[in-house]
């Protein structure tokens, strides 16, 4: 189970409120000489961060997530669990498109609720296999809420629903023998106040600009680039994004 941050996933309005979670899909992965199943759980940062600070929080997102993760594909899991060196099974952008593939074509906001547990079944569950060591974070006086919901998944039109393609320009540099040796990719955007709200994903033949809540770009680059050289320039006073990426030799 890979557990990642994205911004583009909510955080709880409020402690006992529902967690919002974004899942990929269960897929069967073979590499290394090695098969084994793969699931992408991603939360907002913010959770992510307080279970960082606080052990016991982190413990509880845990059982949360193996709790979602049998629900969610109908699974069987073991609760002892141990939190691998690495930081990510499998590649960045096989993960990046499992949660990305799971965006509705439809524009409207729809909400998912598939199998969310309730604070009782929770904690019946927890006492009929004996985790007496599992802490529950609420406050107490929400245990009587048998109907709140501890974590809840979300689909990618929720998260994708006030995003917009920005305005672009993208030009091709030759020399002089009109060979392709760079892309200049000029991008506006007008409500982005610095370069750190980007998120820039380049590899060989395209290019992704996102900007959490805002704006997304995806577009194929006309020549194979090297991405590991590419440079951005943000104009603060333009609102205009600069990027150059030269053509792999």
């Amino acid at each position: 189970i890979n557990v990642c941050s994205w911004k583009r996933v909510p955080a709880p309005k409020a402690p006992t409120d529902p967690t919002p979670v974004s899942a990929g899909p269960l897929e069967e992965v073979s590499g290394e000489g090695d098969v084994y199943s793969i699931i992408d759980i991603a939360y907002n940062p913010d959770v992510l961060q307080r279970g960082e600070e606080n052990p016991e929080k982190m413990e509880h997102l845990i059982h949360l997530t193996l709790k979602f993760v049998e629900e969610r594909y109908n699974l069987i899991l073991s609760y002892l669990y141990t939190i691998e060196s690495f930081k990510l099974k499998g590649s960045l952008e096989m993960m990046q498109q499992r949660l990305n593939g799971r965006q509705m074509p439809t524009p409207h906001l729809s909400l998912n609720r598939k199998k969310e547990l309730t604070l009782a079944q929770l904690l019946h569950t927890m006492e009929a296999e004996n985790y007496s060591n599992a802490p529950v974070l609420l406050k107490e006086e929400s245990v009587t809420q048998s109907t709140m919901h501890l974590i809840e998944e979300i689909n990618s039109t929720e998260m994708s629903e006030k995003l917009s393609t920005p305005g672009y320009e993208m030009i091709t540099v030759k020399d002089a023998n009109k060979k392709p040796i760079k892309i200049e990719l000029k991008i506006e955007l007008p409500k982005v106040s610095s370069v750190s709200e980007c998120d820039l994903q380049i590899s060989k033949d395209d290019i992704i600009i996102e900007v959490p809540e805002k704006y997304k770009l995806q577009l194929d680059l006309p020549e194979l680039v090297d991405e590991e050289t590419t440079t951005a320039v943000f104009n603060k006073g333009k609102r205009v994004l600069f990027i150059t990426v030269p053509v792999a030799k």
